[in-house]
């Protein structure tokens, strides 16, 4: 299984939606199914669900809720310089307080180069 992309808060653009309804939007990732590659986009692929009402307060009826999307649909905004962007990976050296030295992996983008891991 190969590693996503895409995480949970990133920004994305949707590039492609049924019939043009979601294409162009831009908003935050909720979640992420990594054994299905799908992710969560907020106000993206809205479904109507019937819920009953489970406590005293809180009423029943018809809500809206998202639904999960491919994520070779979505492409990641870089935080920098606002772009969709293509992600790469860099390899960089993390040091510790205490002078401990370890190797990270991070995502880069491939616009403007900036890190988009901290």
């Amino acid at each position: 299984m190969s590693k996503m992309n895409i995480h949970t808060n990133d920004q994305v653009l949707v590039i492609s939606g049924e019939k043009d309804k979601r294409k162009g939007k831009q908003a935050k990732v909720l979640s992420v199914d990594t054994a299905a590659h799908k992710v969560v986009v907020e106000g993206v692929a809205m479904v109507k669900r019937h819920q009953k009402s489970r406590a005293q307060g809180q009423p029943g009826g018809i809500i809206d809720k998202e639904t999960a999307i491919d994520v070779s649909n979505v492409m990641l905004v870089c935080p920098k310089c606002n772009k969709p962007t293509r992600v790469g990976h860099a390899v960089v050296e993390k040091v510790y307080r205490d002078d401990t030295k370890k190797m990270k992996s991070v995502r880069v983008c491939k616009e403007c180069g900036a890190q988009i891991d901290a």
